[in-house]
């Protein structure tokens, strides 16, 4: 287990690089920062002899303090709403952009991994990267039966760090999660437990196969859209082989258009696609930035990269639908029952306050031209209210926001003129009658209806086992226990004094990563 002192250590070092570049600049004038926490910002500040003026180096910041920051920062880029469009801007030097392992440590790695020379597998492989990330590095090859396919590689020792920093990123939340407030609100110890199963699931390249395999069937019904195949012989944990795309990025328009390839309909089909994974399948791409899409030839769509995947149980989805349509639509009361039914805000408040919330969210952005219509600031807006209605974070939610902040743009930059309302509400429509309509409210009745019978003998089975006649064992806690050091069963007197000092510098980094959108 990781001590305090180191875990000290490591948050004194990261809060002193974001105030040396000027990252934490933002928290003394942040009204929702505690005030402590903000005094020991500037604190930080004042002792790093950095100044307020002058442009905050988030990029630089986020790439000094490590990996796990990096991916970060990655998914803070695709944010402008959430961070503004200078810190977006300065972030995008961190995606695909960083220094290369050198090819003999990426030939190591592939020879250890399958336990063979790399010629076994590969007839040639080139050993300048396509494109080298904070996890991984990507490399063209040729294998020995012919095939043109992209491998992507671990970064040796990736694993380790992202573990190390990931127990300080836990051990801080719970800190500044016990400080309450809105840092309680935020539940940043659950976003801490999100990121590290995002992370886990990254850096295992396997889980990302497995999952551009389960989309792959999620869309084979979908034309225009596709998931490169999978070489499996050639993929294990820290190895991923994958079909060779040779399209044109989604982001070159010029290009696109060169080509004879219709814009419109490409994003129109982008936006079906995103809403058909996210409504229809309940589990979506959630790193859909312009480098991980590709156009062919023939117009289809081909996405890479499926490290981050968001999935969205079957009422969350009939919930988010009915939500979407209910936007669109105007009807405001019922937007608002169903954050009641969902259990998003809590019961004590109105649902014809949150109702009137929601219309001051929506009725400014109703009548306005194509071009100034915004799905992501009309969710934005939707977030700003929250705190006003004592609604916690839904870290599902905050993916699937940044999602369709990601594809709205791309769509919009593909045509100006698209609006996300009227494209997606024929489909939220369709799917609604489809889904809650009569005759599938019968159909699902019946189906839960048997499918509880069936259950019953299993289920008397493990009443049983959970509450045997002399008591059973409770339910692991869901989240790591953390030992606070402000149980006085930590430390001394005067020692607690020194830990808690750091601690709040630690804190103020932390608070920083959540008024920036890291912790929610």
């Amino acid at each position: 287990m990781t001590s305090p002192v180191v875990h000290l250590a490591r948050l004194a070092r990261w809060g002193t690089t974001l105030a040396r570049r000027r990252a934490l600049v933002g928290i003394e004038d942040d009204p929702n920062a505690p005030t402590p926490v903000k005094r020991l910002v500037k604190l930080a500040r004042w002792a790093t002899f950095t100044s307020k003026r002058g442009e905050p180096d988030y990029a630089g910041a986020f790439r000094a303090i490590g990996p796990a920051a990096i991916k970060l920062g990655q998914s803070l880029a695709t944010r402008p709403d959430l961070v503004g469009e200078e810190a977006a801007s300065n972030l995008l030097s961190l995606q695909d952009s960083l220094p290369p392992v050198p090819f003999e440590e990426i030939k190591a790695q592939i020879e250890a991994s399958f336990d063979q020379p790399i010629g076994a597998l590969f007839a040639e492989i080139d050993p300048d990267p396509v494109g080298a990330a904070s996890i991984a590095q990507v490399h063209k090859a040729v294998t020995t039966d012919g095939r043109t396919v992209a491998v992507k590689v671990l970064r040796p020792g990736i694993r380790e760090k992202f573990a190390r920093d990931i127990q300080t990123y836990e051990w801080a939340a719970a800190h500044v999660e016990a400080m309450g407030g809105e840092a309680t609100r935020l539940r940043p110890r659950l976003t801490i437990a999100n990121f590290k199963r995002w992370s886990n699931s990254e850096l295992d390249l396997r889980r990302e196969a497995a999952s551009a395999s389960e989309l792959a069937e999620e869309m084979s019904g979908i034309g225009g859209y596709r998931i490169p195949e999978i070489d499996w012989d050639r993929t294990n944990g820290r190895v991923l082989t994958i079909e060779w795309i040779d399209g044109v990025k989604i982001s070159r328009t010029d290009e696109l258009l060169a080509r004879g390839h219709d814009l419109d309909a490409i994003a129109e089909k982008l936006v079906i696609s995103f809403l058909t994974q996210a409504i229809s399948a309940g589990f979506f791409h959630a790193d859909m930035h312009q480098g991980n899409l590709f156009v062919e030839d023939d117009g289809t769509i081909v996405a890479i990269d499926f490290g981050i995947m968001g999935r969205i149980d079957r009422r969350a989805r009939q919930w988010l639908a009915e939500i979407l349509y209910g936007l669109t639509t105007g009807n405001y009361k019922r937007v608002a029952e169903i954050h009641f039914e969902a259990q998003y805000v809590p019961s004590y408040h109105s649902v014809g306050e949150f109702a009137t919330a929601l219309r001051a969210v929506g009725e400014p952005m109703r009548g306005k031209p194509v071009k100034e219509l915004s799905v992501g600031q009309m969710l934005d807006g939707l977030f700003a209210i929250t705190r006003d209605f004592d609604m916690q974070t839904q870290p599902h939610l905050l993916l699937l926001q940044k999602t369709m902040v990601m594809v709205e743009g791309i769509a919009t930059q593909l045509n100006e003129n698209i609006n996300m309302w009227d494209t997606a509400a024929p489909y939220v429509r369709s799917w609604i009658r489809d889904e809650l309509g009569p005759e599938a409210a019968v159909a699902e009745r019946i189906k839960e209806d048997t499918q509880t019978l069936m259950r019953l003998p299993d289920l008397i089975r493990r009443i049983d086992e959970r509450f045997p006649p002399k008591g059973g064992a409770p339910e692991a806690a869901p989240l790591p226990e953390i030992k606070l050091l402000t149980d006085r069963s930590q430390s001394g007197g005067g020692s607690r004094l020194g830990y808690l000092v750091a601690l709040l510098v630690g804190a103020g980094a932390m608070w920083g990563a959540s008024s920036m959108g890291w912790l929610g």
